[in-house]
């Protein structure tokens, strides 16, 4: 089978090329190689590679500038996802488009399932909202959350970095959500598109955690396998005391029974966590 992968060069578009089923043929393209807001270009690549398969893991994930740069945001998140479900039906391709939790405002207070209502607090969870509009009846949708790699930039290299240079750190306690290794999460969206899923799936790892209990695990594990020499405080702190321009929604665990029923259950999230620390150290 041939897969299109977009947004290759990033977190998800690399853990997918690494964990591709071996009687798959991957194309990896980024934006150096097709510019997936060209409408034109997308139609012309789909048409002259043929692919089976095309997964979406490309996006605008810049949350706050997203704020005061809509419109790029929209192409990307929204424009480009038109793009490529128009290309892909011309030949008879599947879709996967990869979406978020931001798309609600985490305002129910439990895990949200893939029908509940959306509710989307800025301007990026609105953006992948119209993205998963854009990208049709016919696709498989696989929403997650709080994605991180041993490459690029996330939250745990962030963390890992800031407790080297600084001798406290303060963290936010009142957002909740799931921290997702992106291998995991590559490995969920194979196994999805090989059930011939079709529709909005939740994927996240398992369990649930605030950004300064994920600060405090990353802190542990990492001094536990020799990635930090020295323990600093983590002070936890509340929204109100860290400003961003863009609203975050307080709880956005995702349900995943569907998911589960269908490929098994996620492992926990401190699970990946050490996963990740263990190819970080290599």
């Amino acid at each position: 089978m041939k897969v299109l992968v977009t947004g290759a060069s990033g977190q998800l578009g690399r853990a997918l090329t690494a964990t591709a089923p071996a009687a798959s043929t991957i194309e990896p393209t980024d934006v150096a190689e097709l510019d997936i807001t060209d409408a034109e270009a997308v139609h012309r690549h789909v048409a002259e590679t043929g692919p089976q398969l095309i997964i979406n893991a490309a996006a605008y994930t810049a949350v706050d500038k997203a704020e005061s740069d809509e419109a790029a945001a929209h192409r990307i998140n929204a424009d480009a996802v038109g793009n490529l479900a128009r290309a892909a039906g011309d030949i008879g391709a599947r879709l996967v488009h990869v979406s978020t939790d931001f798309v609600f405002d985490g305002r129910q207070g439990t895990p949200y399932a893939p029908d509940a209502a959306p509710n989307p607090l800025s301007v990026y969870g609105r953006t992948k909202l119209a993205g998963e509009q854009a990208a049709g009846d016919a696709a498989l949708i696989v929403r997650t959350a709080w994605v991180y790699s041993a490459q690029g930039g996330n939250f745990v290299r962030t963390m890992l970095r800031l407790m080297t240079e600084r001798d406290q750190l303060r963290v936010v306690a009142d957002q909740i959500g799931t921290p997702t290794f992106a291998t995991g999460l590559a490995e969920a969206i194979w196994a999805l598109a090989g059930n011939g899923a079709q529709g909005i799936y939740h994927h996240t790892d398992s369990g649930a955690a605030s950004w300064y209990d994920f600060a405090v695990a990353i802190q542990e594990e990492a001094l536990t396998r020799g990635l930090l020499t020295r323990a600093v405080p983590i002070e936890p702190i509340t929204t109100a005391d860290y400003p961003t321009p863009a609203v975050r929604p307080a709880y956005s665990v995702l349900d995943k029974c569907a998911t589960s029923a269908l490929i098994g259950a996620a492992p926990h999230w401190r699970v990946q966590l050490r996963r990740m620390l263990e190819e970080l150290r290599g």
